[in-house]
């Protein structure tokens, strides 16, 4: 029988009974365990790329609670290919300015996306149910326009055996038991993963000696959209830090840092969480508590994401503290790197070793967040005295002097990971803008009619910018896309110059399906696109 482990916020998926459960094991090219934003992001992807997959979940739909709300500019840009995207910000609480306080002062503010000329914004808060909801809905549009994707709920997987050449996983359900059988499984069950678990391995890092109480109030307040984050905050009994953060529908996020030695299930006694929420906001503030929970700052990863024929993603494979909002963004970067490669294996155009690249490139990703993150909960958490006096004389400095600003972490907020020096790479042959190197993400850019993203379609694509591009014929079986613009007829705002160009008059850029620069040369050879491809698929000498 699966146990519900907890109430659910909108029921997406409800059980029901497959055929799958009267027969012999059937096989299916990739099985996601774990339904979530990871599982249901990489069901998206594979799905619109035409790849048969199988979300299992143990529940039929998305828990309650706000758990991850902040979603960066590169998430949403990844969602809104996936055409998710701009329902997410319709809904979700656009902000871009972030204030730090030390005690009633404030230290100084910041803005996380200056510059104009993107379709997305820095931030959105949007709760984790409607995060996923909108990928769930989504999911609905593709499977009505025949995308190969099912999900079924209340399917618990108990078991895993690994052959050479599949996976086989025994599934509970509310009517017995079943197996299935998988080319590929992709593991997306959270930080406390019973797939890693039944394959016997480790998930090493750091746990950090602090306890953070969250608490979700729902009130009609006039302060604004922005992000204000205290250091020793004045108000009583709020601990050495404390962040509040506006959600849609009148919900704020508060967040008190409670210390190590605490008796949990007293923190969550609502008159006590009251006592911190009224000492913060003041006694005269009408409020709801609508969701509370305590979390301790973890950091901690797998050695490799690719195990034989499972992958893991997301909090599976890799687990970071809640400041800087590092967790969900860097598991939507995981399927995004992902899904494009093993779409390609399975389709038999690339081999199974390019596999090894997400692991590989993602690993990269993980090693950064876990550092930025532990930097933060170290200058959060001082473990001395002289840490904090260190860490106060920051602060201090911030006030006036701007160059001390880049010290005061309060939580280094999520930014693209870069593939710097990753084996897919190919050459770099511009002097170009150092923000779109070889191994970087696309930056958006403004056109003429449009955005630069919404026009880059998700295959190998080489962007031609004031040049000429012939006709290209397939190269290691896939069809390049070919992208041809002029600065001096598509860029009204000279985006794509100060992005793209810098000093050069011309550029050609080869862009992964992921939206990762490739290679990029200031003039177009179609050998050197040949090799960069190869390359980028894992067929480089």
């Amino acid at each position: 029988m699966v146990d519900v482990r907890y109430d659910i916020a909108f029921k997406l998926y409800p059980y029901a009974k497959h055929p799958d459960q009267d027969r012999p094991a059937i096989r299916h090219p990739v099985v996601i365990v774990g339904g979530g934003p990871i599982g249901m992001a990489a069901a998206l992807d594979l799905g619109r790329k035409g790849t048969p997959v199988l979300v299992l979940d143990d529940h039929e739909g998305v828990g309650q609670g706000s758990r991850a709300i902040c979603f960066a500019k590169r998430t949403l840009e990844i969602a809104d290919r996936l055409g998710a995207g701009q329902a997410m910000v319709d809904k979700g609480v656009v902000w871009n300015v972030g204030k730090v306080f030390h005690g009633d002062d404030q230290v100084f503010e910041f803005n996380l996306q200056p510059e104009a000329g993107h379709k997305m914004p820095a931030f959105i808060n949007l709760q984790q149910p409607y995060f996923e909801k909108y990928l769930v809905d989504e999911i609905r549009v593709a499977q009505a326009e025949g995308a190969p994707i099912e999900i079924r709920g209340q399917n618990l997987v108990t078991g895993l055996t690994q052959k050479d050449d599949h996976v086989v996983l025994d599934v509970d359900t509310p009517d017995g038991s079943y197996q299935i059988e998988a080319d590929w499984m992709i593991a997306c069950d959270g930080a406390r993963s019973p797939v890693r678990d039944m394959m016997g391995l480790s998930f090493d890092g750091r746990v950090f000696e602090d306890n953070f109480l969250i608490a979700d109030v729902k009130m009609k307040a006039d302060f604004p959209t922005e992000r204000w984050f205290w250091f020793e905050p004045s108000f009583k009994n709020s601990g050495q830090s404390a962040l509040l953060h506006k959600q849609p529908d009148d919900i704020w996020r508060i967040d008190f840092q409670l210390g190590w030695d605490i008796d949990r299930k007293a923190e969550l006694e609502p008159a006590k969480i009251r006592e911190r929420v009224d000492a913060m906001l003041g006694g005269d503030v009408d409020y709801e508590l609508e969701w509370t929970s305590i979390y301790t700052f973890q950091c901690r990863r797998m050695k490799e994401f690719r195990h034989g024929n499972v992958l893991f993603a997301g909090d599976a494979a890799h687990q970071v503290s809640p400041f800087g909002a590092r967790g969900a963004n860097s598991g939507l970067q995981d399927t995004d790197n992902l899904a494009w490669k093993l779409d390609l294996v399975l389709r038999g155009l690339a081999p199974e070793s390019l596999l090894d690249t997400y692991s590989a490139e993602r690993v990269h990703g993980a090693d950064e967040n876990i550092l930025n993150s532990t930097r933060a909960t170290d200058f959060l958490t001082p473990k001395s005295e002289i840490s904090k006096v260190f860490r106060n004389a920051v602060l201090d400095l911030a006030r006036e002097h701007a160059f001390a600003r880049p010290m005061v972490n309060s939580g280094r907020l999520s930014v693209p990971c870069v593939y710097d020096e990753q084996p897919l790479n190919g050459p770099d042959m511009l002097d170009g803008p150092d923000r779109s190197r070889v191994g970087a993400s696309c930056v958006d850019a403004r056109l003429d009619n449009g955005f630069l993203l919404d026009i880059l379609p998700g295959n190998f694509t080489v962007l031609a910018i004031n040049t000429p591009v012939p006709t290209l014929p397939e190269i290691e079986g896939l069809k390049l896309d070919v992208v041809s613009l002029e600065t001096g007829k598509n860029d009204p705002h000279s985006d794509l110059k100060s992005r793209y160009l810098g000093q050069q008059e011309r550029a050609v850029y080869l862009i992964r399906p992921d939206q990762h620069v490739a290679a990029r040369w200031t003039d177009f050879d179609m050998d050197a696109v040949a090799g960069a491809v190869a390359t980028a698929i894992g067929k480089g000498a």
